[in-house]
C-alpha cells in the first residue's frame, strides 16, 4: 500500500506540475480488481467542497463520497458499488455549497446524446494486429512519403435507409474497401470524439479521451483503426484543443470556478464558435490535454492528429469582439498558447516521431512547422490555406478573366517552401453556402466537370500533400449536409462515374511516381519552366525525384482553347510518355485519340535544353514522363 501511495503522489505531483502526460492511467474510471469487481474514481476538482460519485446503479441516488487527497486538488475513491456498464457523474458541492452533476473529464465512453453520462469501462490494452503496420511507419521517412488523405465525416459518409448512423464495424466494411479502391493513404476523420451537437461537426467537444457513441463502444473504434492498418491505411483524426463545449454541465466551472478555461471570462468565452476557450497556460490543463493527444497516438494507435484552429491559440484578439488585447509584450501574440503548442509537439515528437502532427492555421505565423529548437511551433505539417483559397477563386472565376488573375496561381510560388504543407479541398470549403467543389466549377456540366479535374490534377502535381473531402472524388453537386449521406445516386450518372475512375488514376499515378512526393519540401523538387504566361493562361513545370532523369512535366491549360503545338521545355533528350491526359474520353472528357509518345528536339525552351510539342487540351491537363533518355545525362546535369 505504501508503494501505491508513493505513486499516487507521484502522478498527483506531475500532473499538478504540468508534466504527466498520460494522467489517463491515474484519473477517472479505472478497475482496481476485476475478481472482486472493485472501481476507483479519480478526478480533479481543486476548489471543490465535496465530490461524489452518482451513478445508475444506485438510480442516481445514494452517492459516494470521495476524499481529498492533501493539496493536490484531486478526489478518488474505490467502491464495489457500481458495475461495468453503468452510468456515472460527479457531483461537486461548490464552496457556496450550490451541488451541480458534472461529466468525468476522463471518461473513456459516454451514453448516446442527448445523454452525458460516462460508462464504468476500464481501458484495458486490446491485442491489435497491426504490429506490421507500426514497423513499416517507424522505419520511413514520414515526409518523403506519399500522403493522399481522404477526409470525411462519419456520421454523412453512409446512412442507412432509415437514416441511422453506420457502426465503427459497418463503416470498417465499406469505407476501408473504398478508401483503397480509389487509391487514398489515409483517412482523415472529422473530430471523432465525443459531442452532443451535430451541427458542430464534432468541433465542439466533451469527451477528450472517448470516441463517439453515435456509432459503437470504444473497442469497435479501435477494431476500425486495426482494420485500416492491416490494409496499409493510416488513421488521422482531428483534435480540438483550443476550446471545449460550452455545456455548463461538461467542463466549464468544473469545480464551481474557472477550472479548464481562463478565469477572466473576456478570454474564456469564445464567441466565434460558442464555445469556452482552455487555459493553456495552467499545468493542468496542459497535463490534461497533452494525455489526450498521447492517448490517441499511444493508446488508439492513430497516425496523427490535425489540430484544429491553432490560429485561435497564437492570437489574444483571434475572436470576435477582442480587438486591441494584447500581452505584456504589446502585441496580440497568446504567449501561454505558443508555449503550450511548442510543449505539445515536443513530447509526441519525443516518444513518436513517425506520426504526423498537423496545423490547421490560417495566419501568416512564422515557423509553424519548424522545429521547437530553431523557435517554431514544431509541426510537422500544416494547411496550406493561402493555397487552397487563392486556386478556389481562380477555378470559380469566368475563364474569360483568367489571365487577368492569374497571380492568384503564381504567388503561392513565393511562399510555397516556408512550412510543410497539406494542400486542403476541406469539407470547410463545401458548405454554409460555399457550393460543392464541382458547384463551384463555371460553366455548362461539361466544363464544370473538366475544371474539376483540371484543378484535381494541378493540386497532385503542386509541391505539398494532398487531402480532399469526400464527394469531390466524383464531383458531387449537392454541398455537404452533415445530416444525411453524400449522394452515392450521382455515380449512376455516366459523368460522376466516370470523373471517380479519374480520380482513382489520378491516385494511382501520384502514388507510384516519386517524383510527385518525394521532394515536396525542397526547392530541387520543382523545376519552374514556364509559369508567368497569364496571356495564354497556360503553364508548365517539372515535379522532380531525388534521381534526376526521374521526373514528370506537368503542363495546364486554364482555359477552353485548344492549344495545338504548344511547346514544352525539358532538361534531357529522348523519348516521353504520356501519364494523364484530363480530356481522356475515359474520364469525361471528349478526346478519343490521345498522343501518347513524344520526341525531343534540339531546341532551347524556357531555360531548358530540349523540348518536344503537344496538343494542350481545352481546359485540361497532361502529365508525362520520360521514358527514354538518349544522350550521356551525366554531361548535362
Amino acid at each position: 500500500m505504501k508503494i501505491e501511495q508513493k505513486r499516487f503522489e507521484k502522478q498527483a505531483y506531475l500532473f499538478n506540475v504540468g508534466e504527466y502526460f498520460k494522467s489517463y492511467e491515474f484519473l477517472g474510471c479505472h478497475s482496481v480488481n476485476d475478481q472482486i469487481n472493485m472501481f476507483s474514481f479519480t478526478v480533479w476538482a481543486p476548489n471543490a467542497k465535496q465530490v461524489q460519485v452518482i451513478s445508475s446503479a444506485k438510480d442516481w441516488k445514494q452517492p459516494i463520497s470521495m476524499r481529498k487527497i492533501g493539496q493536490t486538488g484531486i478526489w478518488t475513491v474505490e467502491t464495489k458499488d457500481v458495475h461495468s456498464g453503468d452510468l456515472y457523474k460527479f457531483q461537486i458541492t461548490d464552496q457556496q455549497g450550490n451541488v451541480f452533476q458534472k461529466i468525468d473529464p476522463y471518461g473513456f465512453q459516454f451514453e448516446k446524446k442527448p445523454g452525458n453520462a460516462a460508462i464504468v469501462a476500464d481501458n484495458k490494452q486490446r491485442k491489435w494486429h497491426d504490429q506490421k503496420w507500426l514497423k513499416a511507419r517507424s522505419e520511413k521517412q514520414v515526409l518523403n512519403e506519399p500522403l493522399n488523405i481522404y477526409e470525411l465525416h462519419a456520421g454523412s459518409w453512409r446512412r442507412h435507409k432509415d437514416d441511422s448512423y453506420y457502426t465503427y464495424a459497418e463503416l470498417a466494411d465499406e469505407l476501408i474497401p473504398y478508401v483503397k479502391k480509389h487509391g487514398y493513404t489515409h483517412i482523415e476523420l472529422l473530430p471523432i470524439m465525443e459531442h452532443l451537437l451535430d451541427a458542430s461537426w464534432g468541433y465542439q467537444q466533451m469527451g477528450y479521451f472517448a470516441p463517439t457513441s453515435r456509432f459503437g463502444n470504444l473497442n469497435q473504434f479501435l477494431e476500425f483503426i486495426d482494420r485500416c492498418h492491416q490494409v496499409n491505411i493510416g488513421v488521422i483524426v482531428d483534435w480540438v484543443p483550443g476550446h471545449f463545449i460550452k455545456n455548463y454541465d461538461s467542463l466549464y466551472q468544473f469545480d464551481g470556478t474557472p477550472t479548464f478555461e481562463y478565469s477572466e471570462r473576456e478570454r474564456a468565452e469564445n464567441k466565434r464558435w460558442g464555445s469556452w476557450n482552455f487555459d493553456l497556460g495552467k499545468n493542468q490543463v496542459q497535463s490534461f490535454l497533452i494525455s489526450s493527444a498521447m492517448y490517441w497516438i499511444d493508446y488508439c494507435h492513430l497516425d496523427g492528429l490535425r489540430v484544429d484552429a491553432v490560429s485561435n491559440m497564437l492570437y489574444l484578439d483571434y475572436d470576435e469582439g477582442k480587438e486591441g488585447i494584447t500581452n505584456h509584450l504589446g502585441d496580440n501574440r497568446n504567449l501561454e498558447g505558443i508555449s503550450f503548442l511548442q510543449k505539445l509537439n515536443t513530447v509526441i515528437f519525443a516518444e513518436h516521431p513517425d506520426i504526423l502532427m498537423i496545423a490547421e492555421e490560417s495566419s501568416a505565423f512564422p515557423k509553424v512547422t519548424a522545429p521547437v529548437s530553431s523557435g517554431g511551433l514544431g509541426f510537422n505539417l500544416k494547411w496550406n490555406m493561402g493555397w487552397m483559397n487563392d486556386t478556389l477563386k481562380f477555378f470559380e472565376m469566368d475563364p474569360l478573366f483568367r489571365k487577368d488573375n492569374f497571380k492568384l496561381l503564381t504567388f503561392a510560388f513565393m511562399y510555397m517552401y516556408d512550412e510543410q504543407f497539406v494542400l486542403p479541398f476541406s469539407h470547410d470549403e463545401v458548405v454554409h453556402g460555399k457550393k460543392s467543389l464541382m458547384h463551384k466549377m463555371p460553366g455548362d456540366r461539361y466544363n464544370q466537370f473538366a475544371n474539376l479535374r483540371t484543378m484535381l490534377a494541378y493540386q497532385a502535381c503542386f509541391p505539398g500533400k494532398k487531402l480532399n473531402f469526400m464527394g469531390s472524388e466524383w464531383g458531387q453537386f449537392l454541398e455537404w449536409r452533415d445530416w444525411s449521406q453524400l449522394e452515392w445516386v450521382d455515380l449512376k450518372d455516366d459523368m460522376n462515374l466516370k470523373t471517380q475512375s479519374y480520380t482513382t488514376k489520378l491516385n494511382e499515378l501520384y502514388r507510384e511516381n516519386e517524383s510527385l512526393w518525394q521532394q515536396d519540401f525542397s526547392p530541387n523538387g520543382m523545376n519552374f519552366t514556364n509559369t508567368d504566361d497569364a496571356e495564354s493562361s497556360t503553364m508548365t513545370f517539372i515535379r522532380q525525384s531525388e534521381k534526376s532523369t526521374d521526373f514528370i512535366v506537368c503542363a495546364f491549360n486554364f482555359v477552353p482553347i485548344e492549344r495545338q503545338k504548344y511547346r514544352i521545355g525539358v532538361p534531357y533528350s529522348g523519348e516521353y510518355e504520356l501519364l494523364l491526359n484530363t480530356e481522356d474520353i475515359n474520364y469525361g472528357g471528349t478526346w478519343t485519340k490521345l498522343e501518347k509518345e513524344f520526341h525531343t528536339k534540339r531546341i532551347p525552351f524556357t531555360g531548358q535544353s530540349y523540348s518536344f510539342t503537344v496538343t494542350l487540351p481545352a481546359m485540361g491537363a497532361l502529365l508525362i514522363r520520360p521514358i527514354n533518355l538518349k544522350e550521356d545525362i551525366n554531361n548535362e546535369r
